[in-house]
């Protein structure tokens, strides 16, 4: 899953990022409005947390740009604000979760689980494709009945292929989905994931297209 986080309380955000990585996802970070409205505009997100109150500009003014320039991107409001009213603006502007500081960490964990469920995998907790079973909760592949033991990256690699069921992944979207924005990923890398997941699941189940990209049917 890759996310990223709009936050100014640099405390905050260091916080939530080392926390978030720690739960194996990828994070991008913004700490005022500007830098945050661009990112969201021109990288692709699973997630995007956002806090309502930023320099420069604030949470609510960028969710109603992305939703204005038709960016679909599941938004979660991280706020001091816990007035009823203000709930409602932030849902009414196309917020998919809403949560008052201060929060657990793991109802955050929880939330953000949640709306990757609903958004990339139609609400799916589980996927059978032939003798592959995919446990999205426990992080958990089985193949006739059988655990498949499957490294962070592998996992990551295979939920993506889920979540785009059906629709061809470029190298260049696979990159950018499972490696930061810092991180210099050689294509290699994305080769050799694939090759051990055939070998761990089959062969046939995920299909290239020569200088295209990748798909799961």
């Amino acid at each position: 899953m890759k996310l990223l986080v709009i936050e100014d309380d640099e405390a905050i955000l260091s916080l939530l990022q080392r926390g978030l990585e720690e739960e194996g996802m990828i994070v991008d970070t913004a700490t005022n409005g500007e830098d945050g409205e661009y990112l969201a505009q021109v990288n692709r997100y699973d997630i995007i947390i956002l806090d309502w109150m930023l320099p420069e500009r604030s949470g609510i003014e960028i969710l109603k740009q992305l939703r204005d320039k038709d960016i679909k991107t599941p938004v979660l409001m991280l706020t001091a604000k816990d007035a009823i009213e203000n709930k409602l603006e932030g849902l009414n502007e196309g917020a998919d979760d809403y949560l008052t500081k201060p929060f657990n960490f793991d109802e955050l964990i929880a939330r953000i689980n949640a709306i990757y469920r609903r958004s990339a995998l139609k609400g799916s907790d589980k996927i059978v494709i032939n003798d592959i079973e995919v446990d999205f909760d426990s992080k958990l592949v089985k193949k006739n009945g059988e655990i498949v033991n499957l490294t962070a990256k592998e996992f990551e690699f295979l939920e993506f292929l889920l979540a785009n069921r059906g629709s061809l992944v470029s190298v260049e979207m696979i990159q950018d989905q499972l490696w930061n924005s810092e991180e210099f990923v050689n294509s290699n890398v994305i080769q050799v994931i694939i090759y051990r997941l055939r070998n761990k699941l089959g062969k046939y189940l995920i299909k290239s297209k020569r200088n295209m990209g990748y798909f799961i049917e």
